[in-house]
């Protein structure tokens, strides 16, 4: 019998780790989202989804597919992990028609959280040609073509893979997955339907710049946006006190706030943006802040506030003026360390 490759000992104990995370529930997610009448199976991979150098989820073929696979990156073998579509058709999917709406949801999600998987990356393969890896994107129409392969995720070292950071992975990924294959109806939230917001002081752990190059910390929006939040969450403290300051907190309606500060008027809502200009940190930042204070299920604010580092110039100032006459929630605009 020959010994099983590094592919199947990885999907194997991702199957046995599983039920200790989101992602152990896929197969009963499947049944509801897509009516079955028996649920198939209780793993992510199956025997007939495991192949030497790659494994998908079961019922992945026709889907935005959970994955694992073999890649030699400089020689070393590492195991990406992620979601990917296969446009390649076989006997289980002879067109790829069934796929093209959902890379089409797939685009909508990334427009509305565009900054939610900037800690990953993205790459495709025509046939057996490799892209480089480039920041999660929209997928281009020139790419939904048959004998296409694009994936989004992460890899590690095949000799040393953290099955639980696959594991947190796939469950970060199960939003992105939910709305892609949820149809028309599918509400495109990052949080769990139904989880209600709780205020916790503390600023969550997230990758910080000390190691990264020059050029790193001035492209890599999410390193950025990192170091930006962790000063915001200092500064903060400072003024009102640790026991009033979080990050990352649920907003009650399937998103999470950036920074809140719990005060004797109540919870001010801050989402930092990286952009260059003020009109774009506005405009980019608006839409998330009126979603976490009025979507239904939201925390009530006091104020909304977007942080950006450059200043607030007049057209800026004057625009808020006039949105703040017809808002009920002061919208305010902060450079960082004016807050």
């Amino acid at each position: 019998m020959p010994s099983p490759s590094k592919v199947e000992i990885a999907a194997l104990e991702l199957n046995r780790r599983a039920p200790s995370f989101r992602i152990g529930k896929l197969q009963e997610l499947r049944t509801r989202l897509k009516s079955l009448k028996r649920r198939p199976g209780n793993t992510i991979f199956s025997h007939q989804t495991i192949f030497d150098e790659w494994a998908f989820h079961v019922g992945g073929r026709s889907e935005l597919q959970f994955n694992i696979g073999i890649e030699g990156v400089h020689g070393q073998a590492t195991i990406r992990y992620g979601v990917a579509f296969s446009f390649e058709p076989s006997r289980s999917l002879p067109s790829i028609d069934l796929l093209v709406p959902k890379a089409a949801r797939f685009n909508e999600f990334l427009r509305l959280y565009p900054d939610l998987y900037d800690d990953m990356r993205m790459w495709h393969y025509l046939r057996s040609h490799r892209s480089s890896d480039y920041p999660p994107t929209i997928i281009l129409p020139e790419l939904v073509q048959p004998g296409i392969f694009i994936f989004l995720g992460r890899r590690e070292e095949a000799d040393s893979l953290d099955y639980d950071s696959v594991l947190r992975t796939f469950d970060r990924l199960l939003p992105l997955y939910e709305y892609v294959e949820g149809g028309q109806g599918a509400q495109p939230t990052i949080e769990p339907t139904g989880t209600v917001f709780k205020f916790k002081a503390g600023c969550s752990p997230k990758a910080s710049t000390t190691a990264a190059t020059q050029v790193q910390r001035q492209l890599d929006v999410s390193l950025r946006h990192n170091e930006l939040q962790t000063a915001l969450y200092e500064h903060l403290v400072t003024k009102h006190g640790a026991d009033s300051v979080g990050t990352e907190l649920v907003s009650g309606n399937g998103a999470r706030i950036d920074v809140v500060l719990r005060s004797a008027d109540g919870y001010s809502f801050y989402e930092i943006k990286t952009a260059g200009s003020p009109r774009a940190c506005i405009r980019e930042a608006i839409g998330q802040l009126l979603e976490y204070a009025f979507w239904p299920g939201a925390q009530k604010a006091s104020r909304l506030i977007v942080v950006g580092e450059p200043p607030l110039d007049n057209d800026g100032r004057e625009y808020l003026r006039r949105l703040n006459e017809r808002f009920p929630v002061p919208l305010v605009y902060k450079q960082v360390g004016d807050c």
